[in-house]
């Protein structure tokens, strides 16, 4: 039974533009509407409460809202009668008492509420986490560069990078225009989105150097097709199995979790079109040649017949 054959290749210019539209998009929403992020950037104060009784956690916001407290979230953290508050700062020098003002609050509408506990990230903490999350996604694609530029080429080393990029700039969008919550947890998701990615880039890749040395009469679009679906098999286990995982976190992690898997789920589905159309359109756009990707020859000019002494 002869195996399915995909063009890859021959519709890489749809999925160029596909993916510059996308980076466009993206690029363009975080420059004008920025990322929505959380407490571990913004600062802010995280309380815990309990109630005596199941309570809605939207009517908490509406209240939290009437009194003047705004942009804040409200969610089950346990049980349906305890919440976790996140608010970020509502004025421009708040001080770390801010949680102390919203149980108050709280405690004038539900007076049989109690504080477990409520902690405050002040704006200083906030910007430091900023740069250092900044500092580890470059410095992850720094390093991936090198990497592959010692096991592979300069090409492969250039279409790894551009496609882990690539991702990041959309997952980053997506967060953006969708104005979801940017915490930290994302960020690790980011970071493992990052490393999802380049095992399946490396993989592809492997396979593109095995067969430009072993298929001698082929083009370079031709060895890439062939390339790319020999791996088709292995890279759609991958990612469907990755996938289930990340869904059921997604719908019964719980809201702690959600912003990581989300983040992470649309990171596999962008990071499986990257290793295949974003990472093999660049080699093609270097030019790459058999010859790149040859082992060089032992120099045999004193044993002709290739014998030792």
């Amino acid at each position: 039974m002869r195996t399915l054959q995909i063009d890859f290749m021959g519709k890489r210019k749809i999925a160029l533009v596909v993916s510059i539209s996308l980076l466009l998009v993206a690029m363009l929403s975080l420059a004008t509407r920025g990322l929505n992020q959380g407490l571990d950037f913004t600062g802010g104060s995280l309380l815990e409460v309990g109630f005596s009784q199941e309570v809605d956690p939207e009517d908490v916001r509406g209240y939290l809202e009437s009194t003047g407290f705004n942009n804040g979230t409200v969610q089950y953290f346990g049980t349906n009668r305890d919440l976790l508050i996140r608010m970020p700062p509502q004025r421009a020098a708040d001080r770390s008492g801010l949680g102390d003002e919203i149980f108050a609050a709280l405690q004038s509408e539900y007076p049989e509420i109690a504080l477990r506990q409520s902690n405050y990230v002040g704006p200083a903490v906030g910007d430091e986490l900023t740069e250092d999350g900044g500092l580890a996604l470059l410095t992850a694609l720094i390093v991936v560069m090198i990497y592959i530029l010692f096991r592979f080429t300069k090409q492969f080393s250039v279409g790894a990078v551009v496609a882990l990029t690539h991702d990041v700039v959309i997952v980053l969008g997506l967060f953006s225009i969708f104005q979801w919550t940017f915490d930290l947890t994302v960020l690790a998701a980011l970071l493992a989105v990052i490393g999802y990615s380049l095992n399946d880039t490396i993989v592809v890749s492997d396979r593109i150097r095995e067969n430009f040395r072993k298929l001698r009469k082929t083009s370079p679009v031709e060895t890439i097709n062939t390339s790319l679906n020999q791996t088709l098999g292995r890279t759609l286990v991958t990612s469907l199995t990755t996938l289930f995982v990340l869904l059921a976190l997604l719908f019964a992690g719980g809201e702690v979790i959600r912003g990581f898997a989300t983040a992470l789920s649309i990171g596999v589905l962008v990071g499986t079109y990257s290793s295949i159309y974003v990472a093999a359109t660049m080699l093609l756009a270097m030019n790459i040649t058999r010859e790149d990707l040859l082992v060089p020859e032992p120099d045999n000019d004193d044993n002709p017949d290739g014998s030792y002494p």
